[in-house]
């Protein structure tokens, strides 16, 4: 990733004054606006949704901006110099799986479906490569065997969460120091010194040699033809950026291959196009399905360079690093482009809102998905200027970005930036953008499968269970209030009814009321997220535990002190507010009071919405038989979700069952919005 430095002012915003005044409005959010009311109202049901395609109905329907139903959320994992996985190097195998794993676990939470992991960071393999050595990254010694083969690891445990992998090659860096020496005496690199040379401190394989475009290729498709990768992706680094004195050593190279070509610029892009193209070939020869995509630097050439290019004035990429990335596009050379968009809006050498509408334009009517690349680094990072210290500067991206129905998704580096959230901007993001989960937008023209067919949906003590019948790659699952007679096509035009996805033929919704009527529809897709027509409607049956009750702070069971606030901030909040209060040295809990129908054991869950802001050690007070019980409870993560306290031991009586105490030394919100107990 390019990292480049920008400088711009905005003012900062009060916490108390955003949780107390509800409804404030961001600069671009009347686009969003204006995009909504344009959105047809959907006529009347004619047929059951099993006779309707989801995708073919949703332009009728009214549609929510902030519920996308197809969007790639995905972040990029860095293997380079340990940037962030693994950690460090030397891990052991248990300590490296368990870092990946929580780097997963992390997108499912932020309700991302695609991760891009760097597996080729330095002409090196993150798996058994016949071409090239194990990467230092792993074990700190090139060449030096991790123990498993990490890849199929990966893919493995992000297909296990319904994640598409896709595979992160850097095609042409051999190493971030110009020794060859230091590499392993194997190295390729090594074995054949005609093809390489140093730049700028490093060493790169020389792009213009037909033989070594050729082993490249062949380093990638040994990764895609043996294992089960969702995607190939390449970043930016194609020729070096440029050094200020040094020029690139390719004169030899240019004078034994170049003949026919203008200029040396034009020899270069073309030696670049060439491995573009014949990626894209092999890949989809061996693999139809697999994605490929590039995220190439923001700029492909300024407006007063050539008339085809953007109203910017940075660094042109088509000039500086020879990648050609528009004619990528205009030739279907890729499935989908990322380019890293690192600027803030309003940035004079390089708007982000003017980059994403040029972006825009360039891939329409193309085929070719457009996703944004997105500077979670620079989001309230020291050292960036004001515009970065503003929380909403990320998530004002993506409300530009829906100005633009070109935009397919965003992609965040990096993966350590997202789960720093600094400054809360992630969670600002998330709050405005990613309330739902979203199905990735579909690729080629495949035909949908065949509609799934609900068996059981089934209440019991973890929620509502569903199994049904199918032979698809992963299935989505809608949830209706009540019990309609015919299915609306509405229901699926947007993420608004959808809870959950999965490659498995069960589910089990877990943020199910314990008694609501509901009704549960399934769709199939297949490995291009194709959609299928929806099953027939299964509403849930059973009484579940026999006894639920869920408690909202807004009704008439809830009790609290003048120090509590009623705020609706967070999109996270379960019903239509939740309250909050300053942490004191006294307890002041607000209570959940209910009536418990017998002595006995029961599951006490909580609803809070998160934020980084909040506090870290929240004194829940269970008033079980025996003695009040205390649980802390992080409120900075795991949010707009039942997270459970534990089971206990109740006495029969209406009374406050439940309390959030203020009474805390850490600092932030205290959070008290909605709990629910269910009898066991």
């Amino acid at each position: 990733m390019k990292l480049l430095f920008v400088t711009m002012h905005r003012g900062s915003r009060s916490r108390r004054l955003v949780e107390t005044i509800a409804g404030a409005v961001p600069r671009v959010v009347l686009a969003a606006l204006t995009a909504a009311l344009l959105c047809a109202v959907a006529p009347a049901p004619s047929a059951a949704a099993t006779l309707t395609t989801p995708a073919a109905v949703s332009a009728a329907c009214a549609t929510d901006p902030a519920k996308p139903k197809r969007q790639l959320r995905a972040m990029w994992i860095s293997s380079v110099a340990n940037i962030d996985w693994p950690s460090r190097t030397g891990l052991s195998v248990a300590a490296q799986q368990a870092e990946f794993r929580s780097w997963l676990d992390l997108a499912v939470q932020k309700r991302m479906n695609a991760v891009m992991v760097q597996v080729r960071p330095t002409a090196d393999a993150f798996w058994p490569s016949s071409y090239e050595p194990w990467s230092q990254w792993l074990t700190g010694t090139q060449g030096g065997n991790p123990g498993y083969d990490p890849l199929a690891f990966m893919v493995s445990e992000a297909h296990a969460r319904n994640l598409e992998l896709h595979a992160w090659f850097n095609p042409y860096r051999i190493a971030n120091h110009d020794d060859p020496s230091k590499l392993v005496a194997s190295h390729p690199a090594r074995q054949r010194p005609e093809w390489r040379f140093a730049y700028g401190g490093k060493l790169f394989y020389n792009p213009g040699i037909p033989a070594v475009r050729d082993f490249i290729e062949d380093a990638i498709m040994d990764a895609v033809t043996r294992y089960d990768l969702d995607g190939v992706h390449l970043d930016d680094y194609f020729y070096p950026y440029p050094v200020s004195g040094q020029a690139i050593p390719d004169s030899a190279t240019y004078a034994q291959y170049g003949s026919g070509f203008a200029n040396i610029g034009a020899w270069r892009r073309e030696n670049v196009n060439l491995l573009i193209k014949e990626l894209d070939q092999r890949i989809h020869a061996a693999k139809s399905w697999v994605s490929f995509g590039i995220s190439p630097f923001g700029i492909w050439r300024n407006a007063s360079t050539d008339p085809l290019g953007s109203a910017t004035s940075g660094l042109q990429s088509y000039d500086a690093i020879y990648a050609d990335s528009r004619r990528w596009v205009k030739q279907g050379w890729v499935d989908y482009l990322a380019p890293q968009l690192y600027w803030h809006i309003g940035f004079g050498t390089a708007d982000y809102a003017v980059l994403t509408a040029w972006w825009s334009e360039v891939v329409r009517g193309t085929g070719v998905q457009l996703i944004i690349g997105q500077a979670a680094y620079r989001a309230g990072a020291s050292g960036q200027d004001a515009a970065w210290q503003d929380p909403a500067e990320l998530s004002d991206h993506l409300t530009v970005n829906r100005g633009h129905p070109e935009v397919s998704g965003d992609v965040y580096f990096s993966a350590k930036d997202v789960r720093a959230d600094r400054i809360s901007s992630f969670t600002t993001l998330a709050n405005a953008h990613y309330t739902r989960r979203s199905l990735l937008p579909a690729r080629g023209s495949a035909a949908a499968p065949a509609a799934p067919s609900i068996t059981s949906a089934t209440r019991g003590s973890s929620g509502v269970a569903l199994a049904w019948q199918g032979s698809a790659t992963s299935y989505a699952v809608y949830r209706v209030d009540g019990t309609p007679g015919a299915a609306d096509p509405c229901f699926f035009a947007d993420a608004r009814n959808l809870v959950g996805t999965t490659r498995q033929t069960t589910f089990t919704d877990t943020t199910a009321s314990a008694t609501a009527p509901y009704t549960y529809y399934v769709t199939a897709l297949n490995r291009t997220h194709q959609e299928s027509a929806a099953s027939a409607g299964k509403p849930a049956t059973g009484s579940g535990t026999g006894f639920s009750v869920i408690v909202d702070n807004a009704g008439t069971g809830f009790t609290a002190g003048s120090g509590w606030g009623t705020s609706t901030y967070s999109t996270q909040l379960y019903g239509s507010d939740y309250r909050f209060a300053d942490p004191v040295a006294a307890s002041d809990p607000a209570w959940f009071r209910t009536a418990i129908p017998s002595a006995g054991s029961y599951r006490v869950e909580i609803w809070h919405p998160a934020n980084a802001g909040y506090n870290s050690a929240v004194p829940y007070i269970v008033a079980a038989s025996g003695g009040n019980q205390t649980i802390n409870v992080d409120q900075r993560s795991n949010g707009g979700q039942w997270r459970s306290l534990g089971t206990f031991t109740l006495a029969a009586g209406t009374y406050d069952v439940v309390g959030v105490s203020r009474w805390t030394s850490a600092t932030g919100y205290v959070i008290a919005d909605a709990v629910r107990i269910t009898r066991l």
